[in-house]
């Protein structure tokens, strides 16, 4: 199959792995309305990739679905989406913005780690965890608007963007999650968690040697692997 664009209809769901085209050559996608699902891997890969109309009947886009779609530069998620899977737009280093639906309950591991191009992201009040490695590697985010809503970040969910880079050292907390200590930590280290807290995130004191004691108020319910 030589033609650019691609129309898919597989009875409600896009199949996993679409490989029997020339995926290097896809430019434009669109999905019918009878698809609800786009699943794993979908179009990972898909270089030449400029833009995608995802009909309100999806509900959920699967890991790995646009990872790799370095020509990709926008996308609208409906309102009916409620789940953004793992490595969704991993490496779609052209993305420069997404609006995230308030029907979104969990941004995915690794979602979109390594899209070097978005520079902010507002994320909606539905969402309450966001996915180990989440943004990672994104060297030109500079804002995230994070809700109260969140409960639980997955570990190294900023590391490598600026809008952790330019947090100061010592305890970082993003909403109620005590995410990491950054820095390096004095010598006999006591720390005491904010009231309020909630998780204390993976990794948040991993390899933090000079750590003496820590205090964690009643508030907290999860402890990450790795703390």
């Amino acid at each position: 199959m030589t033609d650019p664009n691609l129309i898919l209809s597989k009875d409600g769901t896009v199949l996993e792995g679409v490989r029997d085209i020339n995926i290097e050559n896809i430019e434009i996608v669109t999905i019918p309305d009878s698809v609800t699902e786009i699943g794993g891997r979908a179009f990972r890969g898909c270089i030449s990739l400029l833009s995608i109309h995802i009909p309100d009947s999806v509900t959920k886009i699967g890991y790995e679905a646009f990872s790799g779609c370095t020509s990709l530069q926008s996308i609208d998620i409906p309102d009916s989406v409620k789940e953004i899977g793992r490595w969704a737009f991993s490496g779609c280093t052209s993305l420069q913005s997404i609006d995230i639906p308030d029907s979104v309950k969990e941004i995915g591991r690794w979602a979109f780690s390594g899209c070097t191009s978005l520079q902010s992201i507002d994320i909606p009040d539905s969402v309450t965890e966001i996915g180990w490695g989440a943004f990672w590697g994104c060297t030109s985010l500079q804002s995230i608007a994070i809700p109260d809503s969140i409960t639980n970040i997955g570990g190294e969910a900023f590391e490598g963007t600026p809008f952790f880079n330019n947090m100061n050292d010592g305890v970082i907390y993003i909403r109620k999650c005590l995410c990491k200590y950054k820095g390096t930590m004095p010598e006999n280290k006591k720390i005491v968690v904010k009231k309020g807290t909630v998780c204390i995130c993976p990794e948040a004191f991993y390899g933090c040697t000079s750590l003496q004691s820590i205090d964690l108020p009643d508030s907290v319910t999860g402890i990450g692997s790795s703390a």
